[in-house]
């Protein structure tokens, strides 16, 4: 998980229809410190109806995530990539501060009800029930973090997290 620009692209020519390989300026990494301390590139596949990216070049900030394979990072459109000025307060401070409190937990998505979690160690995401979907208010605002108890459940607030109290108007 990155913080970066893209300053230049590339298009391979591996596989039968190419991979585009982009340059970036790494700004932060949040995650992945052990495997890749440093990401230089970012792949992707060159056609979106493959699940290919389209980042612009010298534009934006990006937030990426996505996954190392044989020494690279390739990300799809089923990884989270966003323009970071279009990150709420809430994922950046998500980022920062919250995230990392639920790297035990699952989010499960609901796209039908009733839903229920299956094991204490779930969150379960509601945005599926709406045409909102990855850019729900839930992904939005709300962080799934676990509980000292070892319950995981949904985080909102500026203050750092009770571990000991569940608002129940929570999702």
């Amino acid at each position: 998980v990155i913080r970066a620009k893209v300053v230049g692209k590339k298009l391979m020519k591996d596989g039968p229809f190419g991979t585009m390989r982009y340059t970036v300026k790494q700004m932060k990494m949040y995650r992945g410190f052990q495997i890749m301390p440093h990401v230089q590139y970012i792949y992707t596949e060159a056609s979106e109806s493959l699940c290919g990216v389209k980042l612009e070049v010298n534009k934006y900030q990006y937030l990426i995530t996505g996954r190392v394979y044989e020494g690279k990072v390739y990300t799809g459109l089923c990884n989270w990539y966003e323009k970071w000025d279009r990150l709420t307060l809430a994922q950046r401070k998500g980022l920062n501060h919250r995230y990392h409190l639920g790297c035990g937990c699952k989010i499960r998505p609901c796209y039908y009800l009733p839903c229920f979690a299956t094991s204490k160690n779930e969150c379960i995401w509601t945005d599926m029930l709406s045409n909102f979907g990855h850019s729900g208010y839930q992904a939005k605002h709300y962080a799934c973090i676990q509980r000292v108890e070892g319950y995981c459940s949904w985080y909102r607030g500026w203050a750092p997290p009770d571990k000991t109290i569940i608002n129940a108007t929570d999702p």
